[in-house]
């Protein structure tokens, strides 16, 4: 598996908007959004993706791709942006993401991706803000 930045302790996200109910639960207390809820899940136009929660730019639209999952999927983060720790609630052991800014929960990483990482970003849309490129 590609080298996944290790979080360390950061201060509770520091949103830059207000957040919806949803987008709060996700972000701040590891929820996850219904599968096929995201507007970002047909999102196809060029731009970036950023945490919800502080505004960091967490993935590109170059590495965004459809999984058939039902949440946004990247196979890549832009640079150092996201930060990764091992997740162990509802009796499984996953990859946690989250913004390395904020520590923001955005989702998981598995590694059934395409090339070139092999990685699966699957990431909730409530823990993204899209903007479109200019």
């Amino acid at each position: 598996m590609t080298d996944i930045k290790s979080a360390a302790a950061a201060p509770s996200c520091g949103s830059t908007k207000p957040l919806s109910r949803e987008a709060e639960h996700v972000l701040r207390n590891h929820g996850t959004e219904r599968p096929g809820s995201s507007a970002l899940n047909k999102e196809k136009r060029a731009g970036a993706y950023f945490c919800a929660g502080c505004g960091t730019e967490v993935f590109s639209s170059e590495t965004k791709y459809d999984s058939g999952s039902g949440w946004p999927s990247f196979y890549a983060p832009v640079d150092d942006n996201v930060a990764a720790t091992i997740d162990t609630s509802h009796g499984m052991r996953r990859i946690e993401v989250h913004c390395a800014k904020c520590q923001g929960h955005l989702g998981h990483v598995f590694e059934d991706g395409p090339e070139p990482t092999g990685l699966r970003y699957c990431i909730n849309g409530v823990a993204l803000d899209f903007k479109p490129q200019d």
